[in-house]
């Protein structure tokens, strides 16, 4: 298993020689409604991520578990930074990998309000030359077969969300709060009034915190998910290993 958190710095060294290409799973530590636990997004990425232990030409780097979540403070125990912030986090971690020779990176994020500053350290990384860090949401990667499966917008601590981690971590999964997590939930993210999208906290538009039916959470249906996401992750980590890094580079224009 290539985690380099446990590795030696004399076994890392052989690691990094060998790796064509690195996985840094992200997430957050917020609310997730009364039936999923804080840490859903964290998990979630750290479990795709380490399905690329198995790969000699991987190596996954530690989990981040504190993201951009400041739009559920509201609710107890969730915890942030700001978008600023987060985003140097990733790029310098990134940067610090890229100089010891490996310099394509998926960035495995498992929480929406991370999208933005995962985009923008992509950019700068690649504008600079130094590394080449595309990010992969796990639930772009099943919308498909998420539609196909469930009967819902959602979007957080849906059913999609909860049977993804009801496959993953049993033990961290409430079922009977399930009912109680759609009674408070809304059916999309805000509140559309004129063409403007209002409800800039959780809160505003969900007294549970839920977004979506997760009545509708199945851990068989989890699988599905997991096993969907872990395929395509691998088809991208298969595409990054064969590129050459030339080819990820901007191309020259006015």
């Amino acid at each position: 298993m290539t985690l380099l958190g446990e590795r030696t710095t004399t076994a890392a060294a052989d690691d990094l020689e060998a790796a064509a290409v690195a996985v840094f799973p992200v997430g957050s530590t917020e609310q997730h409604g009364p039936a999923l636990p804080l840490g859903m997004d964290h998990m979630a990425a750290e479990a795709f991520a380490h399905t690329a232990t198995d790969r000699e030409d991987a190596v996954v780097l530690p989990t981040l578990p504190v993201g951009v979540s400041e739009h559920h403070r509201q609710f107890d125990g969730t915890l942030y930074v700001g978008p600023e912030t987060f985003e140097e986090y990733v790029r310098e971690t990134v940067s610090s990998l890229a100089a010891q020779g490996v310099r394509k990176v998926v960035v495995v994020n498992g929480h929406g309000g991370n999208s933005g500053a995962l985009r923008r350290a992509a950019r700068r990384l690649r504008e600079e030359r130094t590394a080449f860090a595309p990010p992969w949401n796990w639930w772009d990667a099943v919308d498909e077969l998420a539609d196909e499966l469930f009967d819902e917008d959602g979007g957080h601590a849906d059913a999609a969300e909860s049977s993804l981690l009801w496959h993953l971590r049993e033990d961290l999964v409430r079922p009977d709060a399930l009912e109680a997590a759609e009674a408070g939930a809304s059916e999309g993210w805000g509140e559309s009034v004129h063409g403007a999208v209002l409800g800039f906290d959780t809160i505003d538009f969900s007294e549970s915190g839920a977004v979506g039916r997760p009545t509708q959470a199945d851990p068989e249906k989890g699988r599905q998910l997991f096993e969907t996401g872990r395929d395509r992750l691998h088809a991208l980590l298969d595409w990054l290993a064969e590129r050459p890094l030339e080819a990820c580079w901007p191309r020259d224009g006015r």
